[in-house]
């Protein structure tokens, strides 16, 4: 799935996944949507402006999705999902339950265990990656 905009919105925030995994891409495309009504866009870890803009190595680029504020802060992790469910009104009990301690450590192991196991997940459901737009037909980031 390349990256999207809707309409000429720019927040400046968005959420970096791998898009050459089956599931992250369906799951992206599926939540892309609610994230728009949020001004977040989505575009893939591997997008060459993503990769100039991280300044990270291949193997720590593809580790965790991320959320890319405007002011070039970055979210890592389980913790992407915390930072967009509080902006969800319908998910704030997401937010408030895996907030507290004992329960943040529950989504972060399973965050890590499914991150770790996502490309085994994908081809066991034969999930296949979108295939990404041409380069001349991907939005740019505002800086």
């Amino acid at each position: 799935m390349a990256s999207r905009e809707l309409g000429d919105r720019h927040s400046g925030e968005w959420v970096l996944y791998d898009n050459q995994c089956g599931f992250c891409s369906r799951w992206v495309q599926f939540w892309q949507p609610t994230l728009a009504k949020r001004n977040i866009n989505i575009a893939g870890l591997q997008e060459p402006w993503v990769v100039e803009r991280l300044k990270l190595t291949e193997n720590d680029l593809l580790h965790d999705i991320r959320l890319l504020s405007k002011e070039d802060t970055v979210v890592s992790g389980a913790d992407v999902y915390l930072q967009v469910a509080q902006r969800i009104w319908w998910a704030w009990p997401f937010y408030g339950v895996f907030s507290l301690p004992g329960f943040k450590w529950i989504l972060n192991f399973s965050y890590r265990w499914f991150a770790r196991n996502r490309h085994r997940i994908s081809r066991t459901c034969k999930l296949q990656a979108a295939d990404p737009a041409s380069p001349a037909d991907l939005p740019k980031p505002e800086r």
